[in-house]
């Protein structure tokens, strides 16, 4: 890393692999406020600061940057996210300590920090993203250094992250109600190399929030195809829709769980025909099986040996779907598949959540639809 700090050796077993963890923007945050606080009560410019994360790992981070002034300090530490592909990783997390007449401690975030603007997330509306843990934290290394020093009075804490305006547009944070910034965000203080995890973490805070927006039907894709074609092709409202990337089965158990009356599934073939065949992650990594589901499919419809041949060599499913149009049994083997990825969709949402799909190709368009999808494409339709 820039800046030659310590570096956290700690690794975990991802699949053949070790990974390197990293540390939160939280547990930056944290270690800059000591810094900061230091060197604002006692005139100490500390050359790295530990801390002990909520994961029970102690993390030294190098701090950078020192500055100081009249009644205020303020240093920085750069993000390190191990292994993890994170956007923030690199990025100095800045704490500015201020003398404060309020008792105690204070937390705010500057520039490149998000404001909340929408309910349903960790801090109310109208606060800095900066979340619970990492308000912890900060507090606790705060007044670690103010016992230290034997002060009596406030401090007020601000985070910023100079870059953060600049890569929030690289993170979920805009669709999320997050203006203008970054999140201080890690629940353990560590980054574990898993992105699954945050995925997932990802796709059950939009839920989260919609709900909280008082949302009852939900409609989800599985990313910008399912974006583009509802939007453009279907002309449906996609201010409270919630992208499930290949974590289907997660997205359907927290919808019925948080109580949605409905779910409006709209996906590219290629992804819904994985559901069709059971699968409810569709990582290409976990399960594939498009060309022996189309296969099966065809075969049901009356297909004959060459096509069927012909389907189960076909690199892609848009390809697949011209051989079906070229003979004649496009209509029929969408219609079963339609009826497979129905019956897979609703033995999983269960009785109280109201599920419906629709499936597209981008070279094709609209290719098919549960029984039930006009219905919850009309409660969708973009009223603008």
């Amino acid at each position: 890393m820039e800046g030659g700090g310590p570096v956290l050796e700690l690794y975990i077993p991802v699949g053949n692999k070790k990974l390197r963890c990293g540390y939160t923007t939280g547990t930056c945050a944290a270690a800059a406020a000591a810094g900061a606080v230091r060197l604002l009560l006692t005139g100490e410019a500390l050359p790295a600061v530990r801390v002990d994360t909520p994961a029970g790992v102690s993390v030294e981070a190098e701090l950078l940057d020192h500055a100081a002034g009249p009644g205020w300090a303020s240093c920085a530490v750069r993000k390190d996210g191990g292994d993890d592909p994170d956007v923030t990783n690199g990025t100095l997390i800045f704490a500015r300590a201020e003398r404060s007449d309020t008792p105690g401690v204070t937390i705010d975030g500057g520039a490149g920090v998000g404001r909340v603007t929408r309910p349903g997330l960790d801090q109310p509306v109208g606060a800095a993203a900066i979340n619970s843990t990492p308000r912890r934290m900060i507090c606790r290394q705060t007044e670690a250094e103010m016992v230290r020093a034997g002060y009596p009075g406030g401090v007020a804490i601000t985070i910023s992250v100079p870059e953060g305006e600049a890569l929030a547009g690289r993170t979920f944070n805009p669709r999320l109600g997050i203006e203008g910034g970054i999140s201080i965000l890690g629940t353990s203080g560590i980054v574990r190399p898993m992105s699954e995890a945050a995925l997932i973490d990802s796709l059950y805070l939009e839920q989260d929030i919609a709900r909280a927006a008082g949302v009852e039907n939900l409609l989800v894709t599985p990313g910008n195809y399912g974006d583009t074609f509802a939007e453009e092709t279907l002309g449906l409202d996609l201010t409270h829709r919630c992208t499930c990337s290949n974590y289907l089965g997660h997205a359907i158990d927290h919808a019925a769980g948080l109580g949605f009356r409905s779910l409006l599934l709209v996906g590219h073939l290629g992804k819904l025909i994985k559901v069709a065949a059971g699968s409810m992650n569709t990582h290409s990594k976990v399960a594939d099986g498009r060309r022996e589901t189309l296969t099966a499919h065809a075969a049901l419809a009356g297909g004959g040996p060459e096509l069927l041949r012909t389907l189960f060599a076909c690199p892609t499913t848009d390809a697949g779907v011209e051989l079906l149009k070229e003979a004649g049994l496009l209509e029929q083997v969408m219609g079963s598949i339609a009826r497979a990825l129905e019956e897979v969709l609703k033995h999983r949402a269960g009785p109280e959540l109201a599920i419906e799909a629709v499936f597209f190709s981008n070279q094709y368009g609209l290719l098919g639809k549960t029984t039930g999808a006009d219905h919850l494409l009309a409660l969708h339709q973009d009223q603008s």
